[in-house]
């Protein structure tokens, strides 16, 4: 299955760190949607989130992956409850691709709240990484951060960073036929 990620799922090395095996399908979007970083994580900060907003000039860049839909309950429990899990359409280089996606639930969404900064940067590299367009990067770049207290969790997440993963296969080769 195909597996949209927006926020920090689109560096491989965090994705790598909660799948057992991750393969990259290339960049994507989502049209009709905003990203906010607005969704309350497990530690109070804010996360990614996608907004539907019907306006088809809003678009949310990401990164297809290929995973295994028989181990997706490790996934569902990294990104918790305050996501809802479901199929959108996304589009790609090769066309449109029917894609899972995180989507934030209303409950859990707080526009005062801000990201810690180990968090962008994963969100950033991730579109480094990519090769998301440029103009999109930059905004991510623009988006406010705070410096996370909990040293060791910051030590943690920085790790990640640097972190080169075995359990990524090679990139999936995108054609129409798939």
């Amino acid at each position: 299955m195909f597996y949209f990620a927006y926020g920090s799922n689109m560096l491989t090395a965090r994705l790598a760190q909660r799948v057992p095996s991750v393969r990259p399908a290339g960049a994507a979007w989502l049209a009709g949607h905003q990203l906010h970083f607005h969704l309350r994580g497990s530690d109070g900060s804010g996360k990614c989130n996608v907004l539907h907003t019907g306006d088809a000039t809003d678009v949310v860049h990401g990164v297809l992956f290929q995973l295994d839909a028989d181990r997706l309950e490790i996934l569902h429990a990294a990104e918790g409850p305050a996501y809802a899990f479901l199929e959108l359409e996304v589009g790609s280089a090769s066309g449109p691709r029917r894609a899972a996606i995180y989507r934030g639930l209303p409950e859990h969404l707080d526009d005062s709240l801000v990201p810690f900064d180990w968090y962008c940067a994963f969100v950033v590299n991730g579109a480094r990484e990519h090769g998301l367009p440029a103009d999109y990067v930059a905004a991510l770049e623009r988006v406010g951060a705070q410096a996370d207290s909990d040293r060791a969790r910051a030590r943690l997440n920085a790790d990640i960073l640097r972190h080169q993963p075995n359990n990524v296969e090679p990139a999936f080769e995108q054609s129409r036929n798939d």
